[in-house]
């Protein structure tokens, strides 16, 4: 078992996080009524096969989701179709522009370390790990600064109260959860709709702008479709990169000894970001539907059956990786599957590492004393289907 996961007990139901493998590669979980796939040749092939592995999964789910909130969702298309939106949004994402926000980056970022040490607390999450993607995304959205409080606001309460397993296999109380979830997100979308009328009449250098004037294949996207976009990248697009940095910073402070490398030689901090991103995988879970009857690590399963692809037991695969359950920043090479696979690659992985590596260098930088307060441990997300740190009390003086 890492040494991570033993220290503050994540996600006990999940055994393959302590070192134990499932009885198969693929197995039906009669708890959640899903099949589900654990070895990664096995996750691999369904994040790669879209014609036999459909993303298109809302209508399978236990409650459906208004439509009207999933024009523009990507994560729920298969090519040609989901290929035309990615090439709209991944132009905005290219390694240029990417590159491009690096020096605004740690600008941010130390900006929100001043005010840690201005006030003499340091809480690492919401502090630094959480603040730092969403004012990222809201400047290149175009956000004034003086309203990205509804952004905060609202993509913590959806990443606090995500519905997780109980969304696909149904549970007590799940559709009054998952329609409570709509109307608190109804005004960040309000507010997403208002900055889109604004663009029509004044454009502007930002990325809404971009969504609403670019073209594919003659086509443009509607008012909805960049709402939905627009509110996609924000939730999404702040989660990895928050708990990318709380999880990475969570395996140094157990292991010291790896502390201590890193800070010393910071060529090691890129691997200590992916060595993090394997064991503790942001979306520990995606999911999937089959279009046909198919044959997985040689199991049958039937056409039209939900499948969860679980990243999280893929990147403790042992015959993938050796010593799957140890941290370790040199690892090489380590080719998890935390950004999954084939068309769905997610878009904001450079974004992501990014952030990552410079809001790690900036703690290790201004804080030589960081450790976790021994008398306020650090919390996990509880949400099965997610593996993040949900607060990190910092000690550092």
């Amino acid at each position: 078992m890492s040494k991570v996961i033993e220290r503050w007990n994540v996600h006990p139901t999940r055994q393959w996080l302590r070192g134990v493998r499932p009885a198969s590669a693929v197995e039906f979980d009669e708890e959640i009524g899903t099949w589900c796939a654990y070895g990664f040749d096995e996750v691999e092939q369904v994040l790669g096969d879209y014609e036999t592995y459909s993303a298109a999964t809302a209508a399978y789910a236990a409650v459906q989701v208004d439509p009207k909130f999933q024009e523009g969702d990507i994560s729920q298309m298969d090519p040609p179709e989901q290929s035309k939106y990615r090439k709209l949004i991944g132009a905005a994402f290219s390694p240029r522009v990417i590159n491009g926000l690096e020096d605004r980056i740690v600008k941010i970022t130390h900006e929100l370390l001043d005010e840690v040490q201005e006030k003499g607390s340091f809480e690492l999450v919401a502090d630094l790990a959480y603040p730092l993607p969403v004012i990222v995304i809201a400047e290149l959205l175009g956000v004034p600064l003086e309203e990205r409080d509804i952004f905060k606001g609202v993509a913590f309460d959806i990443i606090e109260n995500m519905a997780g397993l109980d969304f696909v296999s149904g549970g007590e109380g799940i559709e009054e959860q998952i329609h409570s979830a709509e109307a608190r997100l109804k005004p960040l979308l309000d507010y997403m709709a208002d900055q889109v009328a604004q663009r029509r009449r004044q454009p502007r250098e930002d990325l809404l702008t971009y969504l609403m004037h670019a073209e594919q294949d003659g086509e443009r996207l509607t008012d909805n479709e960049v709402v939905n976009i627009a509110n996609v990248l924000l939730i999404t697009g702040h989660i990895t990169s928050t708990m990318m940095v709380g999880n990475t910073m969570a395996c140094l402070d157990t292991e010291p000894e790896w502390m201590q490398r890193v800070r010393a030689d910071r060529s090691l901090v890129p691997g200590a970001v992916e060595e993090a991103l394997r064991l503790l995988p942001p979306a520990a879970t995606l999911s999937r539907v089959t279009t046909r009857e198919t044959v997985l690590g040689g199991v049958t399963i039937p056409a039209e059956q939900m499948i969860l692809p679980w990243v999280s037991a893929a990147n403790r695969d042992p015959k993938k990786f050796d010593r799957p359950d140890v941290f370790d920043p040199t690892r090489s090479p380590n080719h998890s599957i935390s950004f999954g696979h084939g068309v769905h690659y997610c878009l904001g992985t450079r974004l992501a590492r990014l952030e990552g590596k410079i809001a790690v260098n900036a703690i290790l930088d201004r804080f030589p004393n960081f450790r976790s307060n021994p008398d306020s441990p650090v919390t996990f997300f509880p949400s099965t289907d997610m593996v993040g740190v949900r607060s990190f009390d910092v000690l550092y003086k």
